[in-house]
Formats: C-alpha cells, sequence, structure tokens
C-alpha cells in the first residue's frame, strides 16, 4: 500500500472505521447491543488502544498510523474521555453501561472530532497520491495508455 505521511497505513484502515463508530451512537446503539454482531466495545478498545494505537499515548503513533499532530492530540482526547468513563463505570461493565454513562457523550464528542480530522487528512493524502500519478485501479493508466483511450475502454 502506498501512502503519503504514514508508515502503517494498513493499521489506519483500522483506527478510522473504529474511531467513526466511537463517534455514533447510533451505530453503537445497533451494532454492539446485538449480540449476533462481531463488533463491539471491546473490540474499539483493543483496536485504539492496543493494537493499532495507543489512546492514552497516542505520540508515538505519529507518522505510523497517525498523519499530525493534531491527529495525536485529538487521539489523546478520544483516550482521556474513553478512560474517565472506564473510572466511573469499572473495567467489567458491560457496553450498556458505558453508552448509558453520563460521561459517555464527551467520548462521542471528542471520537467525532478526531474522525472529522482523519477522513480529512485522508482525503488530502489520496489527492497527493493522485496528483503524483497513482489511480486507482492501479494500472489503469496504463492500459488507458495503451489502448488510446482515456477511460480504458477497448
Amino acid at each position: 500500500m502506498i501512502d503519503h505521511g504514514i508508515a502503517l497505513p494498513h493499521y489506519r484502515l483500522h483506527v478510522v472505521p473504529a474511531v467513526v463508530a466511537l463517534a455514533s451512537p447510533t451505530w453503537q446503539r445497533e451494532v454492539w447491543l446485538d449480540p449476533d454482531q462481531f463488533e463491539d466495545l471491546n473490540y474499539i478498545v483493543h483496536v485504539l488502544f492496543d493494537d493499532f494505537c495507543d489512546a492514552d499515548n497516542p505520540s508515538a503513533w505519529l507518522g505510523q498510523c497517525l498523519r499530525s499532530e493534531e491527529e495525536v492530540e485529538l487521539m489523546a482526547g478520544v483516550g482521556t474521555a474513553y478512560s474517565a468513563v472506564q473510572k466511573s463505570v469499572g473495567t467489567a461493565a458491560r457496553d450498556e453501561a458505558y453508552l448509558d454513562s453520563p460521561g459517555w457523550s464527551a467520548v462521542v464528542t471528542a471520537a467525532a472530532r478526531l474522525a472529522q480530522v482523519l477522513v480529512s487528512n485522508d482525503l488530502s493524502a489520496l489527492s497527493k497520491l493522485h496528483d503524483a500519478g497513482y489511480h486507482w485501479p492501479l494500472g489503469a493508466e496504463s492500459l488507458a495508455s495503451e489502448t488510446g483511450d482515456p477511460h480504458g475502454e477497448s
């Protein structure tokens, strides 16, 4: 995978959707509380705190899966908000207890702001890739130039 600005873009493919899920109360109630679904709060926490980032100390992830200091600061805000809720409800609490906690709105708000920045920065990186000559699907440009058709059609 080619990306400008981060060494582990495949990690980011986990981080961004996890942050988006954390920013969506509707998603949380419809997916996390459904026992037939794979994703739950525990999964999101593992993505953001253990496996692909460390929301409690995200500075080490700058240049790895986080693109900017702003992303680092906002991820730290998510970590702080989540940790406050975890402290108030306890680590063994069910997802419903987290979602019903008075502090949960701060988690959602912090995640929503981070999600906006992550997606905006990804769109900017995608634009830079396009401007640098990378097009999707890969190889489409060479196919189009070989056939003389700018749309890649024969």
